[in-house]
Parts: C-alpha cells; sequence; structure tokens
C-alpha cells in the first residue's frame, strides 16, 4: 500500500530564514517557499509511520545572542549568513523517531527545491519531546530529551547514544525545551512535568556528567501552573522563559540567562512576571519575541499579546475550523521588524499571517482586535444619513483615489475626497429630513472618460440625478406623487437605467444617456421605460434588481423586494394600462412622456422565499443569481424554462415559459441574520493557480455585474463575458463567494466554505448606511475598507489613503491559506462519487505575464512541467464530519493536491452516513469529463438531505467545479417544530439519528428508495422525488427493537431477467436480518412493512459495518450466493454465506418469494484490536476492514474460510469511514513508480562519513518540484508502514500475471510490464499515458476519521504468500532502520 494523499493535523512548524517554511503533517515533511509568494515546493515522507513533532534545522554560522528558541515544536536558533546555503541539514524528529533531512536550494532559482533522506530512521526507547544540534561539534551530534526526564547525545552517523543521563526527578514530562551551546557540558533541559511544574536541570553538569548511572539533581524548579505544561520557549536576549499549559493560561517567568558557555541556570529565585489569560481553551503552543508573546490554542485562536502594554491582547489571528491550533512558529526579525506568524490547525490547514514587530503601537482598545477606525470628521451642516463609494476612474486605484458621497438630513450632498470635505449640492426643502441616496460610475458617451452619477430621492416622489463633478447639469424625475422607498442603477448591454420604487408597488424606471454637447458640456438624456408593478403584499417596494439578457434579445430583470420575493420581468412584456387605449400606451413610449399607468408585471414570482425581512440584494455571476437577505441565507437560483404543465398555463407573452428556480440554500454562521450582499471570492494565492486564472479574474471583474443570460431551450444559463470561449465552460456553475452582513455589532464578511471571517470591522449593527471599497466591482479581493455612519460621525475601517501590498493583506484579514482545511473535526462518513479527467487549455495556461524573456523562459518550461502534472484523473469523494458540514474534494492521486470544491452546512447536528447514485457523462467512467451524483446525507436530530451534484471540468482553473442542487430534505420532528407552543409542552419521543442510509434503486419506475437504520429501534425506508423535490416516508418497522446501525443493499437477477432487491440492517444485538423488497406493494406509502425473510446471529455485540457481495452458481442451480461480511464492536470479522433460490416460474408473488437459508459462517475473532467502524468489498472475495486501532487490514473471502492478506498502519487516529474502488495505473503513475525505485539507492543514508558526489536532480529524490504539492508519500520504498506483525505496505515491482481465486477466478488480472529505468522524464503529453497499453489493476482505499489517507493498492489480487516474500525482500533492500542503543563514551 502506498499513500497517495494524506490530511492530518499539522502538528509541526518551523521558518528557515525567513524564505521557506517547514511543516510537519503526520510522516510528511513539506517545504514552502515565501518568496516572492508562499506556495508549496517540495514534500517528502521521513518518519514512517511516526508523527512530525519538531523540526530543527542546522546552524550553518554562530548563533546570535540575541536569538530565541522554543521547545517541543520549537524555534531553532537561527541566523542569516552572508551568502545563503544551498543546502540545510534538518533533523526531523517525532515519535520515537529522528531521522536526518537534507534540503537542496537551487541557488540560480530558489523556488527549485528538494528534499534528500540522509540517514536512517533512528528508533529511540523512549518518546522525544525536543531535539538540538550541537553548535561547537563539527561532527553531526545532537541532544535528544526524551519524555520520561532524560537527555541523550546521539551521533547520527552511527545511530548510537553517546550518553544518556537521567534527572532524580524521573517523573513523566509533557514538553521539554534544550538549551545547548558547543558542547554536552553546556546543555541545560527544561522540562514541563505531569506535576504542573517546570524543573531545570544540566544532563552535563558535574564531574561525572558522563555517567549515564548518576543521575542529575534538579537546578530550578518554576511552580504556579495548575495544569500539565504543554509547550515551553526561551527568550535569550530578555532572560525569559514562557510556558502554555492545560489550564487555559501562559506565565511568563524572569529566569536570567540560561544555557550559553558553561550551560547557565540563570537566577537563583526566578519570579513569575506575567500570568495572561484570555484563551477558551488549552493552550498548546507560545512563541516569545523581544515586544510580543504568540500563543495558540484547542479554541483555534493565536492570540498576540503585548508585553509592555500591561499583558493586553491586541490581536487575534483566526484561521482554523473546530479543533484547535496544533502548531505555531514565528519568523526571526528585531523588535520593530515584521514578522510572519504560522499556524498549522487539527483541520490540517496550513496559514501564514504578517505581524508587526510591535503590536503594542496598534489602538489597545477591544475593536483593534478587528479592525480600527477612524473618524473622517464630518463638518457639514445637518446629520448625515446616506453614505456611497462614488468607484475611481481607473480600476487598479486605490481606496485613497475613490470619492465619499453624503447627503444629510437637511438635504444637502457632500463629496470627501482627498482628506477633504466639500458641498457638491445643495436640495430644496422637499429634500430635507428624508433622502435615499445611489452612486455609480459609467463612461460618457463618444468619449473616454468617466463620470460619477448621483440620485437623490425624496418623500414627494421626486429624484434629482446629477453628476458629481457638474451638479449644475442635473435633471429632476417624477417617480409618483408619494415617497421614494429605493433607488437602485443597473447597466446592461452599455446602457444605464435607473429605478425608482414609488408608492402602490410601482417601479419606475428610466434609461440614461450621458453625452456632450456641443459645448462639451455634460448632458442627461432621459428616456422613461415601463413601470414594473409588485405583488400585493404589506411591504410592496423594491430592495434589489439586476439586469439579465436573454436568447430573445429582451432584457431580463431579476428583482427583489421588501417582502421577501423574488421576482422576474421581461422588457417588453405583459403590458397593463389602467386609462386610454393602446395608441395612448404606443404614443407615450415615443413621445417620452411619463406615464404612471403602464405597468410590466412579472412572469415568474417566488413570493416570501427570503422571510418577511426582505431581499437585500440580487446579482449573477457567470450564469447564475444569488440573493441575500434578512433570513439569514443566500439562494442560488437561475432563471429556467417552466416544465411542460406548467408552459401551458403560462400566458402569450411569456412564450419562453421562464421562471426563477432556486438550486441550492446557503446559511451563513450561527446568529449572522442581517446579510447584505454577496462577493465573488477571488483565489488567495495568485501563485498557487495558473497566471492566466489571475487575468481572467482581472477580466471578468470588470463585467460581472452585466453579464449575458442565455436561456437555452433545454433549461442551460449562459452568461457572456467579453471571452465567451474562455468562460463557456463555467457557465452556470457556482463559484466560491462570500457573505457580507451584519452579526450582532460587527460588520462581517464571512466565508461559508472555511467557515471562518475574514473580515470584522465593530461598527454597531444594521440599520445603518454602508459602503464596502472595492466591493462595487462584485469581487472580494481579500481585504476590504468600510465606510459607514455611526452615531451622526462618517467612520472608517482603516485609513482611506493606506494601501496595501500582498503582505499586508495578509495581516489585515484571514492570513495567507497556504493549505485548506478540510473538517476541524472528525469525519465520521464518506463516498466516493467518481473519476473525473483533466484537461488542460493548451497554451492559455501557460501565460508567464510580465517577465523577462529569460524569466519568461524559465517560467514557461515550470508551468508546462505543472499543467501536464496537475492534468489527468482527479477523485470526487464526499465526507461528513462531526462540525455538521459536507464537504466535496477533488484529490489529484498523482501529485496529492486536495480541493475543497463546495461546503455544505445544512445539517444541524452530526453527519453520521452519506451515499450516492453517480452517473458519468460524456465518456466511460475513466475517461469521463462531468459526473452528476444523487448525494444522500443523513445523521443527527432524524435530518435527510438530498442533492444533485454537477462535477465538471474547469478549463480556466484547471480544477473540477462542482454545482450544487438542493433536491430535498425531511425531518421526523418537523411537524414538532412547526407547533407554535412547544416549549409548553413535553416531547416524549426522543431525538432519533439516523446510523446509516443506503440508496435503493428501482429499475422499473427508476424511484429511488432510502434505506435508513434509525437510534430508535426502527428501520425506516423513504422515496425520493427529484421532479417533485420531497421525500415520502414509505414505512418503518421496529422488527430489532435495538438500535439499528447499520444497512446495506444487493440486487439480485436470475436467468431469466428478473430482478430481486435484499435489504440487509443489523443492530446492538449482534444480528443480521435479511428483507426481501422486491414486492412493488411494499413500495407505495402506508402499506404493512414486510418481515424477515432471514435473521442471522453474528456477533456478540453491535454490527457496526455490513458489507454484502452476490455470486452466481451457473448452471448447477437456479439461486446464487450472498456474501455478507460484518464487523463489530467486538473486533471480530464475520462472513456469512446466504443461498438464495429463486422462484421456479420467475414471477414475482406473495406466495412465491425468495427462499434464502444460512449456508456457511466463518469468523476472525480478533481481526482487530478495537472495534471495527467500516467494511468494504474492493472486489469479489477481497474485503478490506479499518477500526480505530488506525490499521487498515485486507482479507480474502472465500468458500474456505477467511484468510489475512496485509495491513497498514494508518496515519489517521479514529478511523470510521472507509470508501474502495479498482482502478488502473495510468502509465504516468507506472513511470513515477519506476523512477522512484530505481531512485532508492540515492535517497537512503550513505553510512559514515559524508554524503558521496552522486547528487539526485531536481525533483526526482522524492522531494519532486511541486508548485501545489501538499503532501505525498514519494519515495515509496523508504516508508513501508509496519503494523503489529511487521506487515508493511510493500511497493509491488509490475509483473506479468494472471491473479485471483474463487469467486474472483473469472477476472483476468491484466498487468503492465515493467518500465525501464530509461524512462524517468514524465513531462511527456497527457495523452499518451492514456493510450491503449497494459496496465495494471490497482484498488484504491479512502480512509476517513481525524483527517483522511488515500491508499493505493497495487495488485490486489495477490495473495498472502506472495505479497509476504514480496515484503520481506523489499524491506531488506530499503527499510533502514536503528534502535539506538548506549554506547558509553567520553567527549
Amino acid at each position: 500500500m502506498e499513500t497517495a494523499a494524506l490530511v492530518a493535523p499539522v502538528t509541526a512548524l518551523e521558518f528557515l530564514q525567513d524564505a521557506f517554511l517547514l511543516t510537519g503533517e503526520g510522516p510528511v515533511l513539506t517545504v514552502y517557499s515565501l518568496r516572492p509568494r508562499p506556495k508549496a515546493c517540495a514534500s517528502l515522507s521521513v518518519l514512517h509511520h511516526y508523527r512530525i513533532h519538531g523540526i530543527r534545522p542546522r546552524s550553518l554560522t554562530a548563533v546570535r545572542p540575541q536569538s530565541s528558541a522554543t521547545g517541543t515544536y520549537g524555534k531553532e536558533k537561527e541566523l542569516r549568513s552572508t551568502s545563503e546555503p544551498n543546502f540545510y541539514d534538518l533533523a526531523v524528529f517525532g515519535g520515537k523517531a529522528v531521522r536526518l533531512v537534507r534540503l537542496h536550494v537551487d541557488l540560480r532559482d530558489g523556488e527549485h527545491l528538494y528534499l534528500e533522506i540522509l540517514g536512517p530512521l533512528m528508533e529511540l526507547q523512549d518518546w522525544a519531546l525536543d531535539v538540538r544540534w550541537l553548535s561547537g561539534d563539527k561532527h553531526s551530534l545532537l541532544c535528544v530529551a526524551v519524555a520520561h526526564n532524560s537527555a541523550l547525545l546521539l551521533d547520527v552517523i552511527t545511530g548510537n547514544a553517546l550518553i544518556q543521563r537521567s534527572c532524580l526527578e524521573g517523573c513523566l514530562l509533557y514538553s521539554a525545551l534544550l538549551l545547548v551551546h558547543e558542547s554536552w557540558a553546556d546543555t541545560v533541559v527544561v522540562g514541563g512535568t505531569v506535576f504542573n511544574q517546570l524543573v531545570l536541570w544540566k544532563p552535563g553538569g558535574g564531574d561525572k556528567s558522563n555517567n549515564s548511572e548518576c543521575k542529575a539533581p534538579v537546578e530550578r524548579r518554576l511552580l504556579g501552573h495548575s495544569g500539565v505544561i504543554f509547550n515551553i520557549s526561551y527568550l535569550q536576549e530578555k532572560g525569559w522563559l514562557a510556558s502554555a499549559s492545560d489550564d487555559r493560561s501562559i506565565r511568563v517567568w524572569g529566569v536570567g540567562p540560561l544555557g550559553g558557555p558553561g550551560g547557565k541556570c540563570g537566577h537563583l529565585d526566578p519570579v513569575c512576571l506575567r500570568v495572561l489569560y484570555g484563551h477558551q481553551a488549552r493552550v498548546f503552543s507560545v512563541r516569545l519575541s523581544p515586544g510580543n508573546v504568540f500563543s495558540a490554542g484547542e479554541d483555534g485562536a493565536c492570540l498576540v499579546w503585548d508585553w509592555a502594554g500591561g499583558g493586553k491582547v491586541v490581536r487575534t489571528l483566526k484561521g482554523h475550523k473546530a479543533g484547535g491550533v496544533r502548531a505555531l512558529a514565528v519568523s526571526e526579525g528585531t523588535e520593530d521588524e515584521e514578522r510572519w506568524v504560522a499556524t498549522g490547525g487539527a483541520d490540517g490547514g496550513v496559514r501564514l499571517w504578517r505581524v508587526e514587530g510591535r503590536e503594542e503601537k496598534t489602538d489597545k482598545s477591544e475593536e483593534a482586535v478587528t479592525e480600527k477606525l477612524n473618524d473622517l470628521k464630518f463638518p457639514g451642516q445637518g446629520l448625515p444619513k446616506v453614505v456611497c463609494i462614488a468607484g475611481e476612474e481607473n480600476d487598479n486605484a486605490s481606496c485613497s483615489q475613490s470619492k465619499l458621497v453624503v447627503c444629510t438630513d437637511q438635504g444637502i450632498v457632500y463629496q470627501y475626497s482627498d482628506g477633504q470635505w466639500e458641498i457638491v449640492w445643495h436640495g430644496s426643502p422637499e429634500f430635507q429630513s428624508y433622502c435615499v441616496m445611489e452612486t455609480i460610475t459609467v463612461s460618457v458617451k463618444d468619449a473616454t472618460a468617466k463620470v460619477h452619477l448621483c440620485a437623490v430621492g425624496n418623500l414627494s416622489g421626486s429624484i434629482q440625478v446629477f453628476p458629481i463633478s457638474h451638479p449644475q447639469c442635473g435633471i429632476l424625475l417624477t417617480g409618483g406623487p408619494r415617497k421614494i422607498h429605493s433607488l437602485i442603477w443597473q447597466v446592461a448591454k452599455e446602457r444605464l437605467f435607473l429605478l425608482a420604487s414609488g408608492a402602490e408597488g410601482l417601479v419606475y424606471r428610466w434609461c440614461i444617456d450621458v453625452k456632450l454637447d456641443e459645448k462639451r458640456s455634460l448632458a442627461l438624456n432621459i428616456n422613461p421605460l415601463p413601470s414594473f408593478l409588485l405583488p400585493s403584499c404589506a411591504k410592496r417596494w423594491l430592495t434589489a434588481a439586476v439586469c439579465l439578457h436573454s436568447a430573445s434579445e429582451k432584457l431580463l430583470w431579476v428583482c427583489g423586494d421588501r417582502r421577501g420575493s423574488l421576482l422576474l420581468f421581461q422588457e417588453g412584456g405583459k403590458l397593463e394600462q389602467k386609462m386610454g387605449d393602446d395608441k395612448s400606451v404606443v404614443e407615450s413610449l415615443l413621445t417620452g412622456k411619463e406615464q404612471t399607468d403602464l405597468t410590466l408585471h412579472p412572469l415568474s414570482c417566488l413570493f416570501g422565499v427570503h422571510g418577511k425581512q426582505g431581499v437585500t440584494s440580487v446579482c449573477e455571476y457567470q450564469g447564475l443569481l444569488y440573493s441575500a437577505g434578512r433570513d439569514g441565507c443566500v439562494r442560488v437560483f437561475r432563471v429556467h424554462p417552466a416544465p411542460p404543465k406548467k408552459l401551458e398555463e403560462k400566458s402569450v407573452e411569456n412564450k419562453g415559459g421562464l421562471q426563477l428556480e432556486v438550486l441550492r440554500v446557503q446559511r451563513a454562521c450561527k446568529g449572522m441574520e442581517w446579510l447584505e450582499r454577496v462577493l465573488i471570492l477571488e483565489p488567495e494565492i495568485p501563485g498557487e493557480e495558473d497566471k492566466e486564472e489571475c487575468e481572467n479574474h482581472d477580466n471578468t471583474k470588470k463585467h460581472n455585474m452585466t453579464e449575458k443570460l442565455e436561456v437555452t431551450e433545454e433549461g442551460k444559463d449562459e452568461g457572456s463575458f467579453g471571452k465567451e470561449e474562455k468562460t463557456k465552460e463555467n457557465k452556470g456553475r457556482e463559484a466560491r463567494f462570500v457573505i457580507v452582513g451584519f452579526h450582532a455589532i460587527h460588520f462581517v464578511v464571512w466565508d461559508p466554505v472555511k467557515q471562518e471571517r475574514l473580515l470584522a470591522v465593530p461598527c454597531g449593527g444594521g440599520h445603518r448606511s454602508w459602503g464596502l471599497w472595492p466591493s462595487h466591482k462584485g469581487i472580494w479581493p481579500g481585504y476590504g475598507t468600510l465606510v459607514f455612519i455611526k452615531q451622526g460621525a462618517v467612520m472608517a475601517s482603516q485609513p482611506p489613503g493606506e494601501t496595501m501590498s500582498w503582505a499586508g493583506k495578509a495581516g489585515r484579514a484571514g492570513g495567507w491559506g497556504l493549505r485548506e482545511g478540510v473538517h476541524g473535526r472528525g469525519i465520521g462518513c464518506v463516498c466516493r462519487l467518481g473519476r473525473i479527467r483533466g484537461l488542460g487549455n493548451g497554451t492559455e495556461t501557460t501565460s508567464t505575464g510580465h517577465v523577462t524573456e529569460t524569466e519568461g523562459r524559465s517560467r514557461l518550461k515550470d508551468e508546462v512541467k505543472e499543467v501536464q502534472r496537475e492534468e489527468g484523473h482527479w477523485e470526487i469523494v464526499v465526507t461528513g464530519g462531526e462540525d455538521t458540514s459536507l464537504t466535496i474534494l477533488a484529490v489529484h492521486p498523482n501529485s496529492g493536491r486536495i480541493k475543497v470544491l463546495s461546503v455544505i452546512t445544512d445539517h444541524i447536528s452530526s453527519v453520521r452516513t452519506v451515499t450516492a447514485v453517480t452517473h458519468p457523462e460524456g465518456g466511460s467512467e475513466n475517461q469521463t469529463q462531468s459526473l452528476s451524483a444523487l448525494l444522500v446525507s443523513a445523521g443527527g436530530r432524524a435530518q435527510i438531505q438530498c442533492y444533485r451534484l454537477l462535477i465538471s471540468w474547469d478549463r480556466q482553473r484547471l480544477i473540477p467545479s462542482c454545482q450544487v442542487i438542493q433536491v430535498a430534505h425531511h425531518r421526523l420532528d418537523e411537524q414538532w417544530e412547526r407547533r407554535r407552543n412547544r416549549h409548553k409542552m413535553v416531547k416524549m419521543d426522543p431525538e432519533t439519528r439516523y446510523m446509516s442510509v443506503v440508496v435503493v434503486v428501482d429499475e422499473k419506475t427508476d424511484c429511488r428508495l432510502l434505506a435508513l437504520a434509525c437510534s430508535d429501534g426502527a428501520l425506516r425506508l423513504f422515496s425520493v422525488s427529484e421532479v417533485k423535490r420531497q421525500i415520502d416516508l414509505l414505512w418503518e418497522t421496529f422488527h430489532h427493537q435495538r438500535c439499528v446501525l447499520s444497512v446495506a443493499t444487493c440486487s439480485l437477477e436470475d436467468g431469466k431477467g428478473n430482478r430481486y432487491k435484499l435489504l440487509f440492517s443489523a443492530a446492538t444485538d449482534g444480528k443480521i436480518a435479511v428483507w426481501d423488497l422486491t414486492e412493488v406493494s411494499f413500495l407505495s406509502p402506508g402499506t404493512t412493512p414486510p418481515i424477515p425473510c432471514l435473521d442471522i446471529p453474528a456477533h456478540q455485540s453491535g454490527v457496526n459495518a455490513l458489507a454484502v457481495w452476490a455470486n452466481k452458481l451457473g448452471q448447477q442451480g437456479g439461486g446464487c450466493l450472498v456474501t455478507v461480511a460484518s464487523g463489530g464492536d467486538d473486533g471480530q470479522l464475520t462472513v456469512s454465506m446466504i443461498m438464495v433460490q429463486y422462484p421456479e416460474d420467475g414471477k414475482v408473488q406473495p406466495s412465491n418469494r425468495l427462499h434464502l437459508h444460512l449456508h456457511s459462517q466463518s469468523h476472525i475473532p480478533l481481526a482487530h484490536a478495537a472495534p471495527l467502524t467500516a467494511l468494504k468489498f474492493l472486489s469479489p472475495g477481497l474485503v478490506v476492514s479499518t477500526s480505530s486501532d488506525q490499521r487498515v487490514c485486507m482479507w480474502r473471502v472465500g468458500s474456505t474460510g477467511i484468510s489475512h492478506i496485509k495491513a497498514l498502519c494508518s496515519h489517521v487516529a479514529d478511523a470510521a469511514g472507509l470508501a474502495v474502488w479498482e482502478g488502473e495505473s495510468t502509465e504516468e503513475e507506472e513511470k513515477r513508480k519506476t523512477r522512484l525505485e530505481s531512485e532508492q539507492g540515492i535517497a537512503i543514508w550513505r553510512g559514515k562519513g559524508s554524503p558521496t558526489g552522486l547528487k539526485p536532480t531536481p525533483g526526482e529524490t522524492g522531494g519532486r518540484v511541486s508548485k501545489d504539492k501538499e503532501t505525498a508519500d514519494e519515495v515509496k520504498g523508504e516508508e513501508t508502514v509496519e503494523a503489529d506483525c511487521k506487515t508493511g505496505g510493500p511497493v509491488c515491482t509490475s509483473s506479468d500475471k494472471t491473479g485471483g481465486e474463487t469467486a474472483s477466478e473469472h477476472r483476468n488480472q491484466t498487468e503492465i510490464d515493467g518500465t525501464t529505468e530509461s524512462e524517468v522524464n514524465s513531462e511527456t503529453d497527457l495523452k499518451a499515458s492514456f493510450e491503449s497499453k497494459k496496465r495494471e489493476k490497482s484498488g484504491w482505499l479512502l480512509v476517513c476519521g481525524q483527517g483522511f489517507q488515500l491508499l493505493q493498492v497495487r495488485n490486489p489480487e495477490m495473495d498472502a504468500e506472495k505479497w509476504t516474500t514480496k515484503r520481506e525482500r523489499e524491506k531488506e533492500e530499503v527499510d533502514h532502520r536503528v534502535k539506538v542503543t548506549l554506547q558509553e563514551k567520553s567527549t
């Protein structure tokens, strides 16, 4: 077994000279280059099945006196050398293992990095807590602090411990910090004991320092914590020692000088200088800098404390999901320099932050935790009521070049520009006390200049429209005799529209042209249009509108009103006139006279879809519409042809039968009900994607609000930008977006995928006028400035003149996401949807931008390699977790790259089970470029969610894209939730949890049936209708009388073509029930549930997993043999063979049913050391099981019994979900495997002495060059992981063999011939790798728990004896490990 992808908690972080960031995730070491922009460059698995807990670079020069060091996950003393080296030696440790790795850096281009393993895996006899290099020793000597308060001197050349010495305080340590200098005698150990104390002692002190039997005394003891100490950090410049504890506190101690020449132990009586409380949970990490203290904990926050300001929190860095921050690193720098701060989370994510050297210079108020506020000192008459951002003439202009427009209650419009306020327009008395105002930037017709237009409405129905630069050129419009509720500007087809919502539901419209008259002065040309008439309701005025284009070249308008309804209008649609005849209607349009009695009625209406609080905004992007409302929801919808039944009911004017169709609903975070807008999200790191993507985003930003929406006969809405060929692949696909709204007193920009705040401004809450720069483009660039009105003052969230570099954006927003997190908590279930074949975009994917010719050629070559590497197949999987979310992931097995396509947060409790019915589109499964899947998820609170997922390939971003369409949802207690006085009643029924779900497909009616195992002892059958968009309960039975844990299904077919369906259910009593669902009478609502055909006792306790496979008996009988594999809480694997006899006449009748009986049963009593959690059939007769003991086992199941084939220790803790499938190894994978096998001799340790002159080329020694690669097991032979019985996951050498036995004998297993070593260049054409050549069969296993791991099994049909022989042979070749033994020796 080989690891293809891994997501696990990040447990180690280390900066390397502010140029690189090293991360440890499981056993995988990854290098990120920070210049010019952060990106992943190399990755390598180094510690086998141990988890990396620390990375220590070796200093190449003398250590500076003002350097800092940290322990456990800490920071090594490092110094920038005058001439940067071309390699760095790293000591990587974790668990009971230590290993040496060399990072090679190409001096010509720092982006070319690769990792090389220098020595064997050195296994200690105790847990390593800290490792340090001896700086004054020319040999490779390491000091290691271990868990039982001991220290040893390790010779990494021989793998022997030269000296080992223990402390008199022989207790267990939770953390340790080594302070080393030039020799063993200078070493000082600071240990955090299990008794909540810090002890300082010298392993090399005294005359008997080299005597291992003589224990060293405790020199200093620090008391004060009430919990164990997780982390220790020391700042030599100040003589401070910081400790992070389980008691949620950080303590800073004044200990004086520690370590150095002679091994100083500091002051005789150290004192506690600060006790810092601010975390909501345990504190895992702490770091010290001259001006600040950095801490990170289980609450997911990294706090920056101001040391000089009394220990206050000056900044909070939050970017990880639930589960906490497991690793923290702070780069070096002087007291006033900016620093990098890196955090690694339990969700597998890595984030990078930029922090000022002295954060205490910032505002000390609570508001400084989010964004600092600035008063723009409005000096005008009256109180400001409305504020707008007028925009800028240049799209790339900064915030300081934008103009602010404010209207007061005195009817005066002011403009703020370059720090100065000036009066623009003074309105008449009718504009006082009440006004609405909107601005827009448009181009002057027949000119290149741009002008800012402003529209102001009042209580009497008057609207003043004027250019801000020339207010004297304004014009007065009339929108009815009463109050103007709202004004909306829209641009479509190079035409400017103004909408004014008046009384009685009338929306007045004008088309406005801005021209230059004969005197070269601005002139406004007004053309009135027919009004919109809103449906009758209590709050009958418009709040949002967007203009579209239809295929009939008629404008479509999608509007939202204050009642929460979404409306569709069509230009030239149904006209209604209250008085007059058709002749007057035509004359009114030709003469330009304003007619209030000419109205357009909506073609389609989704009444009250956003609740009673109203719609706040509607926008369009790439063919889809996004609406936000005060119900806390964002709705993604489209203009769609009505079903045939509804077309007959449509009027003649609505010939296309258009209607609005909601695809999905996205809720914001809990408590965030007041939503304002939806902004499209730009990529966080432009360097991470291809540069063409960034250029496409720049092009789309300018036109995203005026897209063309083409409604075809098939119902596909297609938007058009300037370049339709580039965007047609993405039409109708949902984009990544952020939600803008108010959460309590804060203005918040919320990312629904990452579940985090991107911006938070304490503005005071809703009910205020505001403007966000630069979001008027509809794009969220990762930063923003909020301008709002608060208590009669105009405020801004930052100085308008302040500009931001990319590092500044990282500091103020949520930081740079180097790697996306998946689930903050455990993943409980997983389902694989299928495979997507990725294709490049020709030469467009290799654009190098504005660079020199030499740089362009170099980057062009790199990008071509990158595109070819990222092309190929992507596996699409869905995971459900305890964080109540569903995540759709795309996994690239060749590179280990993982992309989060979408996150669904509709569940109100944990997701326990998920399943899908997938239909590939556009070819076979291995060649398809699109997938359509019906996804069903269920979990706590008896909740079922059903979605239609449309997966396709995005040619611009070169990754798969996902469109989520909500089909239906169901809850058993929906009637209870609707009761008004339910808080006064006692709910008798307990909360029911759905434990397992399976889909039963009826081929005759194409109906989808859901069988669910319920915690209340019931087995329930539901039907799903995509047309009706509803889920109905057909029947329920309480046969088990206990909690039903798992269900499975099986379809059978006899020789006459008759189909039969069997359902298997298992409960906590250890019995398996078999149900016959063949009869149609059982599939209608209200029918009597069936009776089980067979009950099978299988386990002594609960059955957690079921797997079923059916095999035909052939000519010998008229039935089949069904294999049922089950795993339970007792750790037992049971295989039951059920004989099924078909009816003789082949007719399905109540009196003529299937005959079932138990044929045989086999057991493996101790298949796992813990309860089995998941069980799947990889192929006939081949079963894969997993358990919380972190083992993944493969079993051969046959008529003779069960035999164990192989096992692997997974890197995923608390394994709960499993997905398996078969595939073929592509030619690219075969070449990569052969190349890696041929390079094992290079990557393995050289023995004693320095490395030989044989230097591996970049990208070949495990650390292959990979910009987006996040985790991979490159040197496959070097990470053969041993299980309990030394069972590894070997790398299979290709051979021509036909494998299989028993049920799988009919499967011809053809494998690819061995690839020669000369075929090491993988930069071949992508199509060549999919030519019709012999390919090796391979199996894929995806294990989920606290993270997930994708494993590839080559030639899974190989029997156990061959696996053992191959494993022993490969272990001798590549598995180099040494047991560290003590060798007494004086230094």
